[in-house]
Order: structure tokens, then C-alpha cells, then sequence
């Protein structure tokens, strides 16, 4: 969250527009949804694999 923060505190509304613009062009309009539905589920399984660790951590503290 810190680090969202300080990354976009560094771009202006211009820079994020250019670099919007560079993207679409390197991979085109068809492309973007697969490449944000592969960002989105790589995301989601991160979320998942934090989780299954803080829970198996708390369940080693109960047992110790």
C-alpha cells in the first residue's frame, strides 16, 4: 500500500496518460484484457499463498 502510494506520488495525471498510451501501443486494445486477467489471478494467488502461511504459522503457535 506504501509503496502504490509513493510510486503514484511520483506520476502526474500526464505521465500516467503517456504510459497508458505506450502500452496500448506495444500490446494493442485486444491484448490489455488478457494481460490484466493474468495480473489480476497472479495477484489473487499471491493473496491466497500469504494467507495459507499466516494461517499455518498461527496454527503452529496454538500447538507450541
Amino acid at each position: 500500500m506504501i509503496a502504490t502510494t509513493i510510486f503514484l506520488g511520483w506520476l502526474g495525471g500526464q505521465e500516467v496518460i503517456i504510459i497508458a498510451i505506450i502500452v496500448l501501443l506495444l500490446f494493442g486494445g485486444r491484448k490489455i484484457p488478457e494481460l490484466m486477467k493474468g495480473l489480476g489471478g497472479g495477484i489473487k494467488e499471491f493473496k491466497k499463498a500469504s494467507k495459507e502461511e499466516k494461517s499455518e504459522e498461527e496454527k503452529d503457535k496454538i500447538t507450541d
